[in-house]
């Protein structure tokens, strides 16, 4: 038995010392294998990746970013261009705040600028980015080269170069021109593909968001080879960065400076001065106002709420939105009328001093009434009861095709569209659809509204600049143009931007008879008295009372020469009560006797007004 088991073990032994080498071979072939299929792996399969790593690790990338296309007037005077800005800023991750309160001290003393205002845009909560604080902009060259003397001995802070937007006349078309800010996160996740940074600003309203894409143009950038250390061994490649496209505009700067000072002592109110034939806009200005330049340099939160929560609504373009028109509207209504054949040319009403409809009696303005007039003296004496005839009589649906002929209640294809309001022209199917407020079938159209719209209020809104359009149409022989800002090599004549209004020559000429007989004889003659620093003008004055509960609008709405009709003036003053004759007219004259002495060198053209 002894001897079995000896043996049985002698075979387990011989066995163990036979599988040692397999095993260890096989644990061999196995390292081999995993080794092997690693560097398959990572030189065969992610080959391209692993050798980007290594290229990134020896190449550097410099981007050159691209600078933005300037903004010019019609002459080639720039309004918006881009300067050099050096600005002081401190990362406040590399400092405690004992040496925070050394670098403040040798800031102030070397800059001379005290160390509150850099205590405050330290603690302020609005930076570039998290890592870093701007404490200065603007810098002199002066300053800079103190820093610079001394940068040894500042740690923690810096001297940045950077481009920034520059409005050269501050507020001047603020709402025209728009301004550009830093992308945020959710436009960089869309723009990304198409070549923006996270360091990039872009157009925010008006010229500046509507030509983004000329105006900003593509980054550059160097490619650079460096060593373990980062020291730049040699130049790889240098693409240049494309600069954006200078954009000209339509805007004349003498005029738009006119229509800047005039707007000086409203309230709020807006300019628009247009060409009647092409729809070049000459001059576009709004009150309130706000300088464009804040938004190229460091602001604080309270800063940037005062601006954007202001009760005076300063970002709001007031010729981009819409008000009661009054008086302004009458011509909408004449159309109505005769286009209809309810009341031709030829009609004449009696004025009376009051009419009433539904539950309302709709007063003359002077109380008494004008007797039995016709079109040409409604409009001189802008007659409320004789349009209200007119309206009732025609219906809603005469009032709204008109309204439609004339351009209203739609946008006017300019540029800006996107800062646009289309108006309002009530009418049955909109109020029976619960006028925007209401449920569908409980605020049916009556005749009190349709009262109200024969004289623009109420139910009527309209912008500064659709009316400048609509009057247009009176100034160039019965044509509706597109208002635009800027050129662009485009032929504005044709019939894409230039429909021919269908309205018959007998309406037209009654029109635009009644808008002259305004201002020779009506309630407009105080533009017309100095003949010798103005064209012969056609217009309309009004006064809107303010539908939604503040004091009245103060309108005027016309165009000069009066026979050929070159320029097309509105001018409005919000809540500003007294009647257009004596706040929104001097406005307009204002403007007509800086256009003609721009284009006419005044040389009178008196005589040609028939």
């Amino acid at each position: 038995m002894k001897k079995k088991e000896k043996l049985h073990l002698s075979s387990k032994k011989h066995v163990g010392a036979f599988n040692q080498p397999l095993i260890f071979f096989l644990f061999i072939c196995l390292i081999f294998s995993v080794t092997g299929a690693r560097l398959f792996w990572i030189q065969i399969i992610n080959g391209s990746y692993y050798k980007k790593l290594s290229e990134d690790n020896r190449i550097k990338l410099i981007a050159n970013p691209p600078i933005r296309g300037r903004l010019l007037d019609r002459n080639g005077v720039i309004l918006a261009d881009n300067k050099l800005s050096y600005s002081l800023s401190v990362q406040p991750r590399l400092l405690t705040n004992a040496e925070w309160l050394d670098l403040r001290k040798s800031l102030s003393d070397l800059l001379s600028v005290s160390t509150n205002q850099l205590e405050t845009a330290f603690t302020r909560s609005h930076s570039d980015t998290p890592y870093k604080k701007v404490l200065l902009t603007d810098l002199s060259v002066e300053q800079v080269i103190r820093f610079k003397e001394q940068e040894n001995k500042l740690y923690g802070a810096q001297i940045d170069i950077a481009l920034v937007r520059n409005y050269p006349y501050k507020s001047l078309a603020a709402h025209a021109l728009g301004y550009t800010q830093l992308i945020t996160q959710n436009e960089f996740s869309r723009l990304s593909e198409r070549g923006y940074k996270l360091s990039d600003r872009i157009g925010r309203k008006g010229i500046e968001a509507a030509f983004e894409s000329e105006l900003r143009g593509t980054w550059g950038g160097e490619m650079l080879e460096i060593d373990s250390i980062g020291t730049v061994q040699r130049s790889l490649g240098l693409k240049l960065p494309k600069a954006g496209r200078d954009i000209k505009l339509t805007l004349d700067l003498d005029l738009q400076l006119t229509a800047e000072k005039v707007l000086s002592d409203k309230i709020a109110g807006a300019i628009v001065a247009i060409d009647p034939k092409t729809g070049a806009i000459r001059a576009i200005a709004s009150k309130p106002t706000f300088d464009l330049n804040f938004f190229s340099q460091p602001f604080t939160n309270k800063q940037y709420d005062n601006l954007f929560l202001s009760s005076n609504l300063p970002l709001l373009s007031r010729a981009f939105n819409a008000y009661d028109p009054g008086s302004t509207w009458k011509p909408v209504t004449a159309i109505a009328g005769m286009e209809s054949g309810k009341f031709p040319a030829n009609q004449k009403l009696n004025t009376v001093p009051c009419i009433t409809y539904g539950s309302h009696c709709f007063p003359e303005y002077n109380k008494r009434g004008f007797g039995w007039i016709g079109y040409e003296d409604a409009f001189r004496v802008s007659s409320n009861t004789f349009f209200y005839q007119v309206g009732v009589g025609s219906g809603s649906k005469a009032l709204y095709d008109a309204a439609i002929k004339l351009g209203f209640d739609k946008y006017t294809g300019i540029e800006t569209f996107l800062d646009e309001n289309k108006g309002l022209v009530g009418n049955i199917k909109w109020a029976d659809e619960g006028r925007g407020w209401g449920k569908p079938g409980e605020t049916p159209w009556i005749v009190e509204d349709m009262a109200s719209a024969s004289i623009g209020q109420s139910v009527v809104l309209v912008t500064p600049l659709q009316l400048a359009r609509a009057y247009a149409v009176f100034a160039n022989g019965g044509y509706l143009i597109t208002p635009h800002l800027v050129d662009a090599n485009i032929n504005w004549r044709s019939e894409k931007y230039r429909q021919k209004v269908d309205i018959q020559d007998v309406t037209l000429n009654t029109i635009r008879r009644g808008l002259r007989k305004v201002v020779t004889s009506g309630t407009g003659m105080e533009i017309d008295i100095d003949t010798s620093i103005i064209p012969p003008v056609a217009g309309k004055t009004g006064t809107a009372e303010d539908s939604s509960g503040g004091a009245d609008h103060a309108w005027f709405a016309g165009f000069a020469p009066y026979a050929s009709g070159e320029i097309v003036i509105v001018a409005f003053a919000q809540n500003t009560p007294g009647g257009g004759s004596v706040h929104a007219l001097p406005m307009a004259k204002k403007i007509l006797q800086k256009w003609f002495k721009l284009n006419y060198n005044k040389q009178s053209i008196r005589g040609k007004d028939e």
